[in-house]
């Protein structure tokens, strides 16, 4: 059974209620919101069809929140709800394979994950070590 590709806006609040009790921590069934870099790479293509590729990719899935790309490689980055890492990791490593087609992604394979949780992700932006916000929102070339 597959499990269908998920996706959340990147609304203004903390990531929606964990569960439980304050101090019991997070609510092991419930969802958290995880910010995804994915990282592909391969022989060098079109800019244009990679370009309009990444567009297709982010209209049929509109929690992308940026891609940047090149003719041999791109980033992809965007919030997914999920249970855990484990979770948010496996939908980032099939969404590149599953919508090779539809989108028509060059044949690149992937090259790099990183998955981490929405209070880490912020706590890196603040001491500006971590990426910066993703603006502006949409495909864009290095």
């Amino acid at each position: 059974m597959r499990r269908a590709l998920t996706s959340v806006g990147t609304g203004d609040g903390d990531g929606g209620d964990l569960g439980g009790r304050p101090g019991d921590g997070p609510d092991p069934g419930a969802s958290r919101l995880w910010h995804v870099t994915l990282s592909v790479s391969g022989k060098p293509a079109p800019l244009s069809e990679v370009r309009r590729a990444l567009e297709q990719l982010a209209h049929d899935h509109p929690f992308l929140l940026t891609s940047r790309y090149a003719d041999d490689h791109a980033e992809i980055r965007y919030w997914e709800e999920a249970r855990d890492l484990h979770d948010a990791a496996a939908v980032a490593l099939r969404l590149w394979g599953e919508h090779r087609s539809s989108a028509k992604l060059p044949p690149w394979e992937i090259v790099g994950l990183e998955v981490i949780d929405r209070a880490t992700y912020h706590q890196r932006v603040a001491e500006g070590y971590g990426p910066p916000p993703a603006h502006p929102v949409g495909v864009h070339p290095y």
